[in-house]
């Protein structure tokens, strides 16, 4: 049988077969050993082949193949560093999430997450939510980051989503797509999805006022069939997110802005750090370029840990 997986708990996962019904499946025991190093060998929005089998009562699904992926988001694992998680696969798009506090959304991490999504070829859709209770000052560096990276040629959309603005501009993008949000805990991936689909009535927390961070609402991704014909996966929230498996000299490709003036460059094999006649650090003198991406680039070429207490502009 065929079906693609809607939940993963780590050792049983939800599968919805191509007729529609779902199933508890589970992996062959070999299934770990086939070269596979992430944490999760199967992940939310794979197309899978499955068998049933009774064991006693119960009917349960095995897992025996995963079929090519179209795409994934992939970081590296958090408490095992040398390990990698596969978010969410085959996928459509990608909707982060943005709050510039409660909890606060540094630029390193947005960063980190639309290089990933460019490697993969996965197109992002950037999200700045609770517009509603900022204040002047707050909404003048809004505006700024929404320039920022709409100038890069990201899409870029305010919302609210506890007050419903905008949502119906994310509902049309959705249509007849799988898309995944992502973002920290606590900047309202879940209750936006209630808001597109109030019957889900997935579970929301208030943010922690001792740390001002999220609290973790989502334990594990999960997809859901959504009524106006879209699919949405809803994912855990992400403290850091760790690049993989990208050579130094690749990652500028992924930095839009960069990539554009490469050719530009004396060298072909221009890091954009310290070589002469480099057209990025010339751009980025000029104020064409953010010295924000720049930091991030920098980081992530030098192999720095992601630092989310590092300014923004």
């Amino acid at each position: 049988m065929n079906g693609t997986v809607y939940k993963s708990t780590g050792s049983w996962y939800t599968v919805k077969s191509d007729d529609g019904e779902f199933y508890e499946c589970r992996i062959k025991g070999k299934f770990r050993t086939k070269g596979i190093k992430s944490t999760n060998p199967v992940a939310v929005g794979d197309h899978v082949v499955f068998e049933l089998e009774t064991i006693g009562d119960e009917t349960v699904g095995v897992i025996s193949e995963i079929k090519e992926r179209k795409n994934y988001i992939i970081r590296k694992s958090v408490k095992l560093s040398k390990q990698t998680h596969i978010i969410a696969a085959n996928l459509d798009q990608v909707f982060l999430l943005i709050t510039l506090n409660n909890p606060t959304t540094f630029t390193s991490f947005i960063d980190r997450f639309l290089v990933t999504a460019e490697a993969y070829d996965i197109p992002v859709v950037l999200l700045f939510n609770k517009m509603d209770i900022y204040d002047e000052e707050e909404m003048v560096e809004v505006s700024y980051l929404i320039q920022l990276y709409a100038n890069i040629g990201y899409h870029c959309i305010e919302i609210a989503a506890k007050e419903g603005k905008n949502v119906d501009k994310v509902k049309e993008l959705m249509l007849d797509k799988t898309s995944m949000f992502a973002g920290h805990s606590g900047v309202g991936k879940s209750t936006l999805v209630n808001a597109l689909e109030s019957g889900l009535r997935l579970k929301t927390a208030e943010i922690s006022e001792q740390h001002l961070q999220g609290q973790h609402t989502t334990t594990f991704a999960e997809m859901y069939d959504l009524s106006f014909g879209a699919r949405i996966i809803d994912t855990p929230g992400i403290k850091g997110f760790g690049i993989v498996d990208m050579d130094d000299d690749e990652i500028g490709d992924y930095f839009p802005e960069f990539f554009k003036l490469k050719s530009e460059c004396k060298f072909n094999n221009c890091l954009h750090l310290d070589e002469p006649k480099c057209a990025v650090k010339e751009a980025l003198e000029n104020d064409e370029v953010a010295w924000s991406r720049y930091r991030s680039y920098v980081q992530m070429v030098t192999g720095e840990e992601e630092n989310p207490y590092r300014e923004r502009s």
